[in-house]
């Protein structure tokens, strides 16, 4: 008896990250749940993007997330966009604009401002779209190799770097479903947000267009539970307040 009450304590010890011998799921887990809370919530997010000429772009977006597979997106500014919006379930993307009586499907890859793509914003679900495995396991951080499920995602692979200690993702490079390098973030600005520690900005550099900056600043993130099923329909996109 007394050994079998030794072996249970023993399973539940605490083992360390940095020296657990963990999966590549595992990690990849680990990672999603600080770079986005679990269950839905709303942000509030702001984009810049910068061209080496100087010229400077900068949108405001309101982002409504139920679970991982709905999104809405609402355009806050500049005030020329004010009023388009944008519908995401599961991998099919639809945008409404005030001009136009239906919603027009588009792709999760298609750019939303600068760098920034579409799906960066409605659908940041690498657990459930990408097959990780582990390239380098360093002395402080993770180098996963995520592979796409299918096409219908925004990148065909990921490469992403994950502190060892507390499996912050640190940086990543996005690639084309053809294998080409897009762009390489950085997940910068750690604070408290919704319950934990997390990135508050995202930066993107062009792998092409040398010069070419894009920042995702994540205002706030608040976790929601009025969020209704009816919100995340076609039909609803036209009666979206603002």
């Amino acid at each position: 008896m007394k050994r079998l009450i030794f072996l249970s304590l023993a399973a539940f010890r605490f083992v360390s990250p940095a020296c657990a011998d963990l999966t590549a799921d595992q990690i990849l887990a680990n990672a999603d749940a600080i770079r986005l809370p679990a269950g839905d919530s709303s942000a509030n997010v702001t984009v810049v993007s910068t061209t080496p000429s100087g010229k400077r772009e900068t949108a405001g977006y309101e982002v409504w997330l139920k679970g991982t597979g709905k999104t809405v997106i609402k355009t806050l500014s500049p005030a020329a966009d004010r009023g388009t919006s944008l519908l995401m379930l599961g991998h099919d993307l639809w945008v409404f604009l005030p001009s136009v009586s239906k919603p027009i499907r588009i792709s999760l890859q298609q750019r939303l401002l600068g760098e920034v793509a579409d799906g960066d914003l409605a659908r940041a679900n690498f657990v459930g779209d990408y097959l990780p495995t582990i390239l380098e396991t360093k002395p402080n951080f993770y180098v996963l190799d995520l592979r796409a499920k299918s096409e219908n995602v925004t990148y065909g692979r990921i490469k992403l770097w994950v502190d060892r200690s507390n499996f912050r993702p640190l940086k990543a490079a996005f690639y084309a479903v053809s294998g080409r390098l897009l762009k390489v973030g950085s997940y910068e600005d750690y604070k408290s947000i919704a319950g934990a520690v997390r990135p508050a900005r995202l930066v993107f550099t062009d792998a092409v267009a040398q010069g070419h900056v894009s920042t995702i600043y994540y205002d706030t993130i608040t976790p929601r539970d009025d969020l209704a099923e009816k919100y995340f329909t076609k039909d609803y996109l036209k009666k979206l307040k603002y």
